[in-house]
């Protein structure tokens, strides 16, 4: 038996408006299950690829004297944990709960605000103090390596949250691209201080981080995205939970 993911239980208007101009899909309990596996498998890959990603950029940013390679290291850490939230999210019983999604998706959110007071606060400083990294070849090829990485991880993630109507999932994928995107900032930043002595780029980058991860959680907590017909709620008997705080 198939649910069709654009047909609302009830009347949302709000709800029909954004899925109107949607393809209509299927989705059955169990290959819903299959996608929360995939999610918590790419959770898992992230998981380890960010603990080792944010150790050697926080202890090369620590050596170097650069607030932007020490902020993209507190990021991965932040993405590591939202990982882990993911992970428990779609493990048990709270792989078919409609609550668990919505406190996932809160989770993640917060996560962006809790790494951009300090990494503001200290581009700042170092800004103003006029204080020069040293060159890091290390961060350099560290931005490379997730410059190339992290959009598979993050793409690969939106796609399921689409399919599953999870904001969740769907946020830590946005963590994932934010990550990539910072990358190519952090490369710029750093190699135009080791080959042009441009020293101002790194507390700029490190602003720059502060403030797309405001932004970006900003948007994980109203959750853009959730809206893209979430199942859960034809197959389960729960309120479409999500749906309704995002899109009325």
């Amino acid at each position: 038996m198939t649910f069709p993911i654009d047909l609302p239980l009830a009347p949302q208007p709000a709800a029909r408006a954004v899925d109107r101009d949607r393809p209509v899909a299927t989705v059955t309990a169990d290959r819903y299950r299959d996608f929360a596996r995939r999610v918590k498998l790419l959770s898992w890959l992230s998981l380890g690829v960010m603990t080792v990603e944010g150790a050697v950029a926080i202890v090369a940013g620590i050596l170097a004297g650069s607030i932007a390679l020490v902020g993209f290291g507190l990021d991965s850490a932040v993405e590591g944990f939202a990982s882990v939230i993911i992970i428990w999210r779609f493990t048990g019983r709270r792989m078919m709960s409609e609550r668990a999604e919505h406190r996932a998706q809160k989770l993640v959110a917060i996560q962006f605000f809790a790494l951009a007071p300090y990494v503001a606060v200290e581009s700042v400083r170092a800004l103003l103090g006029g204080e020069h990294a040293d060159v890091s070849f290390i961060g350099i090829g560290l931005a490379v390596w997730s410059l190339v990485t992290m959009p598979l991880l993050g793409l690969a993630k939106q796609r399921i949250a689409e399919e599953i109507g999870s904001a969740a999932t769907k946020g830590e994928g946005r963590q994932n691209m934010l990550c990539a995107y910072l990358a190519g900032a952090l490369l710029v930043g750093l190699a135009g201080n080791a080959f042009v002595g441009a020293w101002w780029l790194d507390p700029v980058v490190g602003l720059l981080i502060a403030g797309v991860a405001v932004k970006e959680g900003l948007e994980a907590w109203r959750g853009d995205g959730c809206c893209v017909g979430s199942p859960l709620h034809r197959f389960t008997g729960q309120s479409d939970a999500c749906c309704n705080d995002c899109c009325s």
